[in-house]
């Protein structure tokens, strides 16, 4: 059939058979079929436009028959319901009018002129807590944050792409992580389960480990004894401790042994924390429970305790960075919890924050471990000023767009480590927005102490979403994982002083060469990950290469 151009409206097309084709088995069915052949011509006849008629034919007879109907409408990908389209078209939003905003999840505005597009003072519950204070907050303020200077300093912010590896894994990236000691050194987590271990400083020297998790690596940790040394946590059900030298990984704990046996008893390991004051790795699954291994035995202690809803995934643990035997959980049960080691055991947790809905991430302060921060599915940015204080209610509710429906890495706010009044925070954008015409989605820095958005740095040719981000702890760097590649960001005052940007800045590794050459050459590139998609789902049709790359010769180094 010859290809047709694209129509406003989907067409009817009506199938005549042949009578031989299908034979009836009663004279009553025929009588039936004539009947809604009637009313189908009818219908046909009011909207001739949109109408294809295919005549189906069996061998050399030719009779009329009743033809067979097929209406192909709109549908909305939100509601399912006909009649109307919703979701991205270049960089705009299109609400489904059958629900709320999809930005602050409130009836009455849409999406483009929702009041919360840009952050509002204290966002959308202003801080009840903000000029109230107890005799535990006066303790806590002159006895735990001593060296916090009482004017905040001002911000810096990496805005401007310093080098980049394209393509670097196999599948997105699901994590990051600086190196403690050695500035330059990034590790990254991916889908299928590889580790890799990238030299940004010196840009080529990198290298992916596949022999360490057999799919999803959802979390790692540096061993605190050992910089050398990296624990992982991943769905194959593992935690796995991987020498950065040689790539052997050690098997700390397997909740799968004996392999497969069906969805209902296959356990997937997500949050994972480090308890440095009694050397022990805490992992947690996706049936709501807790597992604790000994680093200095590598063996499991106990039983596994269940924190969470039974059933319900763990997302996320972290241990207070002052008070180490203070954990806070999160997970799809709604609820970010928070519990004490000493007496840790099921429905024993102190507080139980409450959310709307699945929480991506929940993190204490980095300095104090005073303030939680966490990310929910919601849209919403919540923060808890101190956790001496009053916890039924958060502090502030930020309204941000990370409430994605595609199969990306879940956002999560990550404080900035090197800022004193922990306050700053660093977290991608899903909504995208119209940049000079392209559809770019912007890396938020937020001040959570107002709820203001302090920068959103973007690169044009970073079409894809970044989920994954990560401020060093040391110097003024952020690092990014977009769908399969990495890139670092440095300000951009210093990078055009200090390092002016050169073509060895940028690597392509593996499909990208070829791809590079084919877009050099003028051909399209219609192949792309699954995970990496622009505002509409499709790469854009004109999108510059970068101007300054270089292909990696050498096939052993990518």
């Amino acid at each position: 059939m010859p290809s047709q151009s694209r129509r406003a409206s989907f067409p009817k097309v009506v199938i005549e058979r042949d009578a031989d084709s299908e034979e009836s088995s009663s004279e009553e069915e025929v009588e039936d079929d004539d009947v809604q052949t009637e009313e189908e011509e009818e219908e046909v006849a009011e909207e001739p436009e949109n109408v294809v008629k295919v005549e189906v034919v069996s061998g050399s007879k030719k009779r009329e028959r009743a033809p067979i109907t097929i209406s192909l409408k709109k549908v909305c990908k939100v509601c399912k319901k006909t009649g109307h389209e919703a979701g991205f078209k270049g960089a705009t939003y299109i609400d489904c009018p059958m629900k709320p905003c999809f930005l602050c999840k409130m009836p009455g505005h849409t999406t483009m002129t929702c009041p919360h597009r840009v952050a509002t003072e204290y966002g959308v519950i202003p801080a009840p807590h903000k000029s109230t204070y107890n005799s535990l907050n006066y303790i806590f303020a002159r006895q735990l944050r001593p060296n916090i200077p009482r004017i905040k300093p001002a911000f810096v912010i990496p805005d401007q792409v310093n080098c980049a590896v394209i393509r670097y894994h196999s599948r997105r990236v699901t994590c990051l992580e600086f190196h403690p000691t050695n500035n330059n050194i990034l590790l990254s987590g991916d889908k299928k389960g590889q580790l890799g271990v990238w030299d940004f400083g010196k840009v080529y020297e990198k290298t992916v480990y596949g022999n360490v998790h057999g799919c999803i690596l959802n979390n790692m940790k540096f061993n605190p004894t050992n910089d050398g040394a990296i624990y992982s946590a991943s769905s194959d059900g593992t935690i796995s401790c991987t020498d950065l030298e040689t790539g052997i990984s050690l098997s700390l704990m397997n909740l799968n042994p004996d392999g497969w046996q069906g969805p209902s008893s296959w356990r997937m390991l997500y949050g994972l924390a480090i308890n440095t004051e009694k050397s022990l790795v805490l992992v947690a699954d996706n049936f709501g429970y807790l597992y604790v291994v000994d680093v200095r035995s590598n063996n499991k202690l106990g039983d596994s305790i269940l924190i969470h809803k039974k059933g319900s995934k763990v997302v996320g643990l972290q241990c207070n960075p002052v008070q180490p035997d203070l954990l806070l959980s999160c997970g799809n049960d709604h609820f970010a919890r928070i519990w004490d080691m000493r007496r840790l055991e099921a429905g024993s947790s102190l507080y139980n924050l409450s959310h709307k809905r699945v929480v991506n991430s929940a993190y204490f302060s980095p300095h104090s471990g005073s303030k939680i921060l966490t990310t929910s599915q919601d849209n919403r940015l919540r923060v808890w000023d101190s956790i001496f204080g009053e916890l039924d209610s958060p502090s502030r509710e930020i309204v941000h767009s990370h409430d994605f429906n595609r199969h990306l890495t879940p956002f999560r706010a990550e404080w900035d480590p090197k800022d004193p009044s922990e306050s700053l925070v660093v977290i991608g954008r899903y909504i995208s927005e119209n940049y000079n015409g392209a559809a770019l989605h912007p890396i938020d820095f937020i001040d959570i102490s107002t709820g203001q958005l302090v920068a959103e740095v973007m690169d044009s040719n970073i079409t894809t979403i970044s989920p994954v981000n990560k401020l060093h702890p040391r110097e003024d760097v952020l690092a990014t994982g977009s769908s399969r590649s990495l890139f670092i960001w440095k300000p951009k005052e210093n990078f055009e002083i200090e390092q002016p940007r050169d073509e060895k800045k940028i690597i392509l590794c593996g499909k990208a060469e070829k791809k590079l050459k084919k877009k050099l050459e003028g051909d399209s590139d219609d192949d792309f990950d699954d995970d990496a998609f622009s505002s509409k789902g499709k790469k854009p049709k004109t999108k510059k290469p970068y101007s300054k790359s270089i292909l990696c010769k050498s096939k052993s180094k990518c």
